[in-house]
């Protein structure tokens, strides 16, 4: 009911363009193109003046970066832990195989896409020395936190990336992404982690090959020399996105 009331008010707010345009199609129509009736039943009225479409913010840019990342490494095996299915994933398979790992189910018909469902925060979830090549994009952030049918553990976060590392070969590279900002749990969407923190937990086991970062506005920073200044500022983020390629110790 609300949908519908929602249609009605566009439809009234937008009436006379509609109306005007409909008369218009069906007189032309009827001296240039009579193979098909023309039935006013789908009113479509909100894009009449928006853009073409979305080509910023963390997820678009994230995902295109990160691919491109992969087609220059060219690994020999490229596995996925929680990365958007229909977007970063679906990137990574026009150009070659991905093994995709979730804590939530997924059938998938795509032939480039092997799907595994496992919870990456489990001390039973070991993979060995399986692969040299794991990315993980705006997912670790949501581990233990529960919002996907996941367990609630405040360590999460650590677990999963535990065990990313177990998994990759020594020289392996991680293509990691979270939100990042003044660190913080927004319960239960997700953890934002500050630069000190992610530097301090990461470090041990992982060099930084590649830094980039998507700030507050939804604009990418690439190719960027960390110092001191920015990591104690977050980049002057408050709610952005690290991008971070990573070789294992």
């Amino acid at each position: 009911m609300a949908a519908l009331n929602k249609l009605k008010y566009y439809l009234k707010k937008n009436k006379a363009w509609y109306k005007a345009d409909f008369k218009l199609f069906v007189a032309m129509s009827r001296n240039q193109c009579e193979d098909f009736e023309v039935i006013p039943n789908f009113p479509c009225i909100k894009e009449r003046n928006t853009d073409s479409g979305v080509a910023n913010g963390a997820y678009f840019h994230q995902d295109l970066y990160m691919a491109q990342q992969i087609f220059n490494n060219t690994p020999q095996k490229h596995v996925d832990i929680g990365s958007r299915i229909d977007g970063f994933v679906a990137h990574i398979a026009t150009f070659r195989n991905i093994e995709v790992f979730d804590i939530r189910p997924l059938e998938s018909k795509t032939q480039n896409i092997i799907f595994r469902q496992a919870d990456f925060m489990s001390q039973d979830c070991v993979f060995e020395q399986y692969c040299d090549s794991i990315s993980s994009l705006h997912a670790i952030e949501h581990f233990g936190l529960g919002r996907y049918g996941d367990s609630i553990d405040p360590l999460g976060h650590i677990k999963g990336v535990d065990n990313i590392s177990k998994m990759l070969i020594k020289g392996g590279l991680f293509y990691f992404s979270v939100p990042m900002g003044p660190s913080r749990i927004e319960f239960n969407a997700h953890r934002i982690f500050s630069m000190t923190y992610l530097l301090d937990w990461l470090s041990p086991k992982f060099d930084i090959i590649r830094f980039a970062y998507i700030d507050d506005l939804g604009d990418i920073h690439e190719n960027i020399l960390l110092d001191e200044h920015l990591t104690k500022t977050n980049c002057g983020c408050n709610h952005g996105c690290a991008l971070l390629v990573l070789r294992k110790k």
